[in-house]
């Protein structure tokens, strides 16, 4: 996981993105969130914390007495998020540059989210496994990620096609997979939890805002990765980029996201 190199813009240019991500996503994982009844005074572990939005919504669960550990490869990222929590005075959070995968916690914790890490990795299995051991007995994973193949739109947009095709193209030459959302209930399984369950979200939107801004934002961050890739040139990213902006723009056009599964299991006691 070390030297995983993510297919979307991250630090300070990919900032913007996961707050949009996060104004579309919070509402379905404060909802996960609640199904898990996760108390106040537990210990919950963050891996792949990006913009901490999930931090945050776990913090806000557990309360002054509970502790939130948040994760990521992404430093300068970090950094942002650090002086963005000072500012509103979120003290049971910790934000920590380090590799899941290579890391020992000091205490286990009773809870361990990730939400769209997995589809960036070569080797899903091991950071689920990762997971896994920084788990107290009975504690609980909860896991969300995608399946891009869920895209749609009303009329069809030939840049969403060409986008969706260039990313899945791009995650799958890292060894990685934009659709691994489907397989999260295997994956736990193999990873030795239990108790597994699944639930899915699908967002569409007609407005501008929210997932279609998303959708074209996203297209926007990915344009260095593919065009370093080889897979499009500059011009062509620009055009679909261009193209998907004004197809979101028009209110009487429908846009969907990917599909979005829900998975969670437990440690056996």
């Amino acid at each position: 996981m070390a030297n995983q190199k993510y297919v979307i813009a991250g630090g300070a240019a990919g900032r913007d993105r996961l707050r949009l991500l996060s104004e579309v996503m919070d509402p379905h994982t404060r909802r996960n969130i609640a199904r898990a009844a996760i108390p106040e005074g537990a210990r919950c572990l963050d891996i792949g914390c990006g913009g901490g939005e999930v931090s945050v919504l776990l913090a806000q669960a557990v309360g002054a007495s509970g502790k939130v550990v948040g994760i990521d490869l992404d430093e300068e990222q970090l950094a942002i998020v650090r002086q963005e929590l000072a500012d509103r005075d979120l003290t049971n959070i910790e934000l920590e540059c380090r590799d899941a995968t290579e890391w020992t916690p000091s205490e286990p914790f009773d809870y361990v989210y990730m939400r769209f890490i997995l589809t960036h990795l070569a080797d899903p299995l091991a950071l689920l496994r990762a997971a896994k051991s920084c788990l107290r007995p009975g504690g609980m994973v909860l896991v969300e990620d995608i399946d891009f193949r869920g895209h749609f739109s009303e009329p069809r947009c030939e840049a969403l096609d060409r986008s969706v095709q260039l990313y899945t193209d791009s995650v799958s030459k890292r060894g990685a997979d934009a659709n691994i959302g489907t397989r999260l209930p295997g994956l736990l399984r193999n990873a030795g939890f239990g108790d597994i369950g699944v639930d899915l979200v699908h967002e569409v939107a007609m407005e501008f805002g929210g997932m279609k801004e998303l959708v074209a934002l996203t297209a926007l961050r990915i344009a260095e990765t593919v065009v370093a890739d080889g897979s499009a040139t500059q011009g062509e990213m620009d055009r679909v980029v261009d193209e998907l902006y004004s197809f979101a723009r028009d209110p009487e056009t429908l846009l969907a996201g990917p599909r979005v599964f829900q998975a969670w299991g437990t440690v056996a006691p």
